[in-house]
């Protein structure tokens, strides 16, 4: 029972929140077009500034790990691998491209420093996972939305380097960057610089999380039911059972051990319908594994850190 309340305590005020959008989408005080902007927003400037208050105010040494960071890069592919082998699957190769994304691209940034930041108190494991996965997750992303396509896009250079540039000009990305920067250097942070960083990203995870809750809309959720359905138990149950003994076996523990379980078994993220939908493809894929994922993570994320705690491996 206390193992089940520290899973409640961990996962219910994350999904209130985003019950809490839903529910102000339903009274028509959010709609479609404001949580975009609000997703949007949180994605430019808070969660930036929460992974830089996070790493600027540690020491460098202290928080860098190598080991994670290259577990988080080569889990990623090799979950990109063996969802590219399920989409064979499917004898539409206009499906495949969707199917993959959504199978591996998770809500890391929101979610890992959500949950992280709940059960410890801060998220600097979320950056280093963030590092580890997310270059990769739109690299591959781009690669296999221009493959798997009826109107196949070419994998040219203009392609590259905007997929490139985007990585680079990625706003939690610069803001990692920046906190490791600054905490390398070991540069003071004056009062009101402090006050200000703490104040703007504080609103990140509660704001970023009502905006997904008004995404939602379950009338999506089961746009092509037999791939979605199929995505959404790699996205939620799959890919975890595979990897997380894995990185148990390896010794990661604790924050390590909750940055991998969001990375591997949390909600698809939202940005895939954008990129699914910007590369030429229907989208009515991508939107079902998201609605789905988003739902039914609230059961599966809450039985991940429940088994976790039973085995006192958090």
């Amino acid at each position: 029972m206390e193992n089940l309340i520290f899973s409640l305590n961990a996962t219910a005020p994350i999904f209130l929140l985003m019950l809490l959008g839903l529910f102000f989408r339903k009274l028509r005080w959010i709609d479609e077009d404001f949580a975009s902007k609000m997703n949007q927003f949180v994605f430019l400037v808070p969660l930036p500034v929460l992974v830089f208050k996070d790493l600027a105010t540690v020491d460098f040494s202290a928080v860098w790990d190598m080991k994670f960071v290259l577990f988080c890069f080569c889990t990623t592919f090799l979950s990109i691998a063996l969802a590219a082998l399920l989409s064979l699957l499917w004898r539409d190769s206009s499906v495949r491209g969707e199917f993959i994304q959504a199978s591996y691209r998770s809500s890391a940034a929101l979610l890992g420093i959500a949950f992280i930041e709940n059960i410890y108190g801060d998220a600097k494991m979320a950056p280093l996972m963030i590092i580890g996965s997310v270059p990769l997750y739109n690299i591959m992303a781009v690669v296999v939305l221009s493959l798997f396509r009826q109107e196949r896009r070419k994998l040219d250079r203009e392609v590259w380097v905007t997929t490139l540039k985007g990585i680079v000009t990625n706003p939690i990305i610069l803001g990692i960057a920046a906190g490791l920067f600054w905490s390398a250097l070991r540069l003071p942070m004056p009062s009101v610089m402090e006050k200000a960083v703490s104040d703007v990203s504080a609103i990140a995870t509660p704001l970023g999380l009502m905006a997904m809750g008004a995404s939602f809309d379950i009338r999506k959720a089961f746009g092509k039911a037999k791939p979605a359905a199929l995505a959404a138990v790699m996205k939620l149950a799959g890919f975890a059972a595979i990897f997380l003994p894995l990185a148990v076996w390896m010794g990661f523990r604790r924050e390590q051990l909750v940055a991998i379980l969001i990375m591997l078994g949390s909600a698809t993220t939202v940005s895939c319908y954008v990129m699914a939908r910007n590369m030429g493809h229907e989208g009515v894929l991508t939107s079902s594994t998201v609605m789905l994922t988003t739902f039914f993570s609230a059961f599966t994320v809450t039985g991940w850190l429940y088994v976790l705690r039973s085995l006192s491996l958090i």
